[in-house]
């Protein structure tokens, strides 16, 4: 059916209004963090935040209420563990992967690479991102764990503060 009513239209404009705007208060009082660059749990959120979203707008079975009643309840789980991982490492483990190296000292980590199936070609496009031109002026390429590759450079190097996420596959690799 192409159209059913225009009290349809009227009732998917003003409930879409009313939970937008929920939506919006509920991810301004929850902070940053909920919109964050994603690791896998916050991207299950955010695709959650969606579908609910669209079956408020337009299921005609779910109120407004019920809709900012899920909406609250996945916002506020999201909270709640976000802020377990913050404080306890065990939590952060569970939701969280490990920042993995796939280059060092100039040389890719081709098992690393192959583990967490990522391409050399895209390690590459990385390194040219930053502007380098030769892998064997790169420290380190680290696949951090929302997914984007952190390329430092020989010459940013210093005391590798940055890299004890990983100094334990820095380790095996000496």
């Amino acid at each position: 059916m192409f159209f059913d009513s225009w009290a349809n239209i009227a009732r998917i404009i003003l409930i879409g209004i009313m939970a937008y705007a929920a939506l919006i208060v509920l991810l301004r009082l929850t902070g940053k963090r909920t919109l964050s660059k994603m690791n896998a749990f916050d991207f299950v959120v955010t695709v959650a935040l969606g579908s609910i979203l669209a079956t408020i707008l337009l299921s005609k079975s779910v109120t407004l209420a019920d809709g900012v009643t899920a909406l609250c309840v996945l916002i506020g789980l999201q909270y709640v563990i976000a802020w377990l991982a913050a404080r306890f490492t065990f939590m952060s483990h569970l939701v969280k992967s490990e920042p993995t190296l796939v280059v060092y000292q100039g040389h890719y980590l081709y098992d690393a690479i192959k583990a967490q199936r990522l391409t050399p070609e895209e390690v590459r496009s990385a390194i040219r991102n930053q502007g380098i031109a030769n892998v064997e002026d790169v420290a380190s390429v680290v696949l951090e764990t929302e997914g984007s590759l952190t390329v430092i450079p020989c010459s940013d190097l210093g005391r590798k503060s940055a890299l004890v996420d990983v100094a334990d596959q820095i380790a095996h690799l000496n």
